[in-house]
């Protein structure tokens, strides 16, 4: 087996973020990807446990994008001791060094914050995933390539780069080594996806690597006019009604794709000149390297785009605050999910408002703040206070970077013949499964597989892959949502409960009912500790 190619999954398999895979050569090992989790709690603390690998012995990364769930642990790789090169385009080299600064100050400051936090009286302190430090000089070792140019990443690799139409930058990987061929997708985008071409990739191939993020999912086929004419009743709608239009967006391809769109709209005067403020940093400085790209740009005159008067870059933290007291204004700020930065502080501010509108207008994972929103939480749970959700929920689609089901499923048959496996990642457990049904249809006597995180496969050449270790039980419960969902929901709801008794003594009678079970529960595990010891 040694000079046999083998594949493991570190991440991304059967949930969408921390992508991670490791190809190994003899004693040659690439990543592709290297991306942080993000969603439930549970399945953020896989950040933080140690890799499946020893960094030092990793001798380069090929990255597919710049997007956080494909590259934010790569200040953490760097800083446990990988030295080798992070392959990748231009612009993603470009948009990396913004990207890993913000999520590397990020953690700094949601750290400095739970630390602040009086429920964690006592507890001891948390420490940075990483930090800004750590990832700039990640940022340093990444090393642009061509499209369509081959380079040698590895002893016994050699590789090279197609367009995958998802964001600015994005590439599929094609990898060749051991005899086998090998095509992983990275992230693919819809068809009539504004800046960039229908995503590219070789056909004729022994094992295929696809993400699965719309797998269950057939959006209504739209255009790029009609999208803008969905998004200029949605701000013409949340106007009316008195109060801001707050927009979750991801920093990178999302608010630029939102700020061409409004441009447009205004422009041609199907839509008033309105106040919008970009309430990220991130944001600015992604939108500097789109304006620096933008002669590679389909669907762009120029830069000014980017510079329409109406739009307002939100820098300090004071600005920010300031925009507490505004109303009738579009606030954009990230993270697109709601998991971290800025936006959190604005849904606190204008979810309980009835006159607020908030929009979606990206995928949002099982388990995070973004999806207990959109699937009618009445109460949610914001850096340990509770907000009540008066606000108009509203969603668009059409923005979505990644291809749904009958693009994946259209790219996927592009790629025949497979002589060897079809493996499927990159999305939740039934987007996956239905996708699987749909690629197997398609592309008859091909097998088609679904990993899980942990597994090791060997991928010979025109043969389907052999699996050589099992996935990790354990991580199947951090999938979706978790414990810590459960929680918010129910201490939310808590004290409305309690108050909808009306007797007193049937309130304290309640809160000693449920005193007594986590009581009971206790004392069941005390008894059984004391029982292993014995």
């Amino acid at each position: 087996m040694g000079r046999e190619l083998t594949l493991a999954f570190h991440g991304a398999a059967r949930t969408v973020t921390g992508s991670c895979m490791e190809f190994t050569l003899g004693g040659a090992r690439v990543l592709v990807d290297c991306g942080l989790f993000q969603g439930s709690r549970s399945l953020e603390a896989l950040n933080r446990e140690d890799f499946a690998f020893d960094p030092k012995k990793i001798d380069a990364v090929i990255l597919t994008h710049a997007h956080i769930d494909h590259s934010g642990l790569l200040p953490r790789l760097v800083a446990q001791g990988f030295e080798g090169r992070i392959w990748c385009t231009a612009a993603t080299a470009d948009l990396l060094r913004p990207m890993l600064a913000d999520a590397g100050r990020i953690q700094e400051a949601d750290t400095e914050r739970r630390n602040r936090r009086r429920d964690r009286a006592g507890e001891e302190p948390f420490e940075p995933l990483y930090t800004e430090a750590d990832a700039l000089a990640a940022w340093g070792q990444a090393h642009a390539v061509e499209l369509n140019d081959w380079f040698e990443p590895a002893e016994g690799f050699r590789a090279r780069l197609w367009n995958a139409g998802h964001i600015l930058g994005s590439a599929s990987v094609e990898i060749e080594a051991g005899g086998t061929r090998v095509v992983c997708s990275g992230d693919l985008g819809p068809d009539n996806k504004s800046f960039h071409p229908d995503p590219e990739a070789p056909s004729g191939i022994d094992h295929l690597i696809c993400e699965s993020t719309y797998g269950d999912r057939q959006r209504e086929q739209t255009t790029i006019e009609a999208r803008r004419q969905l998004l200029a009743a949605e701000i013409r709608g949340a106007l009316a009604r008195g109060g801001n239009l707050v927009i979750p967006t991801f920093a990178l391809e999302r608010t630029q794709e939102l700020l061409l769109d409004i441009a447009w709209l205004v422009r041609e005067k199907a839509l008033p000149s309105v106040p919008v403020f970009i309430d990220s940093p991130l944001a600015r400085e992604a939108t500097r390297v789109f304006a620096s790209h933008a002669e590679g740009l389909e669907d762009i005159d120029g830069t000014s785009v980017f510079q329409n008067p109406a739009f307002r870059f939100v820098e300090s933290v004071a600005e920010s605050i300031r925009l507490n007291a505004v109303s009738g204004a579009v606030i954009m700020a990230a993270s697109g999910m709601c998991e971290a930065g800025r936006i959190r502080h604005h849904l606190m501010h204008n979810l309980h408002r009835r006159e607020s509108t908030v929009l979606f207008v990206g995928y949002q994972a099982q388990g995070s703040l973004g999806r207990v929103i959109l699937e009618g939480a009445q109460r949610v749970r914001i850096s340990g206070q509770d907000v009540m959700v008066r606000a108009q929920i509203r969603r668009i689609d059409s923005y979505s970077a990644h291809a749904d089901q009958t693009e994946l499923a259209d790219w996927i048959a592009a790629r025949a013949p497979v002589s060897g496996t079809v493996f499927l990642d990159h999305g939740e457990a039934g987007a996956v499964e239905a996708l699987r049904k749909l690629a197997a249809e398609r592309l008859p006597g091909t097998n088609v597989t679904t990993p899980e995180i942990g597994e090791l496969y060997a991928l010979p050449p025109a043969a389907p892959a052999r699996r050589l270790k099992t996935g990790r039980m354990d991580i199947r419960e951090a999938l979706g949502r978790d414990w810590q969902n459960s929680y918010a929901d129910f201490v939310t709801g808590l004290k409305r409960e309690l108050a909808r008794i009306d007797d007193q003594r049937q309130r304290e009678a309640a809160i000693r009912a449920m005193r007594k079970v986590l009581d009971e529960y206790t004392a069941h595990r005390d008894a059984r500790r004391e029982r292993h010891r014995q």
